[in-house]
Formats: structure tokens, sequence, C-alpha cells
């Protein structure tokens, strides 16, 4: 198994019990809201909020919680930028990207953009 495999192996291991808490902290530090991690969240994965909770709940594994996700968003797709230092458009791994697209979506939403914009709504 190449070295990246391995790690991504370890990040889709991970339980999104101990992830989710990580996102809302982030968010808050910067003035933002759990409600406002869920609605990205839910606009991402098509997850309900009881689904997040849940997911939190029965520890969920991270990539499992991607790979059932109910209806990834298709206008994910227009998630660009930089997150620790890789291109999101540019992750190759499906399942990694799809992780990449929520992290960079809680990065904009803790450096202050307005929820139109980090939900690609059309101006």
């Amino acid at each position: 198994m190449k070295g990246w495999q391995m790690s991504y192996e370890k990040v889709y291991a991970m339980s999104f019990s101990k992830i989710y808490p990580l996102l809302v902290a982030k968010a808050e530090k910067k003035g933002r809201t759990r409600d406002e991690v869920n609605e990205v969240i839910c606009w991402l994965t098509g997850y309900s909020g009881e689904e997040i909770e849940k997911a939190v709940k029965e520890s969920t594994a991270y990539g499992d919680f991607f790979k059932n996700a109910p209806c990834l968003n298709p206008d994910r797709r227009l998630i660009k930028g930089v997150v620790c230092g890789v291109r999101v458009e540019a992750v190759e791994e499906p399942l990694m990207q799809e992780i990449r697209y929520l992290d960079k979506l809680v990065d904009e939403l803790a450096k202050g953009k307005t929820m139109e914009k980090i939900l690609r709504k059309p101006v």
C-alpha cells in the first residue's frame, strides 16, 4: 500500500464523533455557530441535523459518513481553494476530496464568509 493510501485509511477510520467537535470549535472560535456548521454539512452531504447528531452518537467512521451521505451536493464541485496546503479541486482520491470539501467550507465559515457564498448560491 502506498504511503498516502495508508494515511488516507487512517483518516477514513477516524470517528466522526472526534472530528465533528473540532469542526464546531474551529467555527465557534471565530464567532460562528454549531448550527452554521450543521448547515454547511447538510448542504454538502444531504444529511439532516438529526442524522448528523446520530452519526456523532454512533461514532460513525469519517469515511463511512461520506460514503453513506444521502445526497452529495452537485454544487460541491464549485468549491475551490487550498486547505492544509492542498488544492481541494486537485485531490485525486474521491473520498478524500469529499473530506477536503468539508474542511474548506468550515475554513470559509471561520474566515467570516457569508453563508450565501459558502453554499455557492447564485448572486
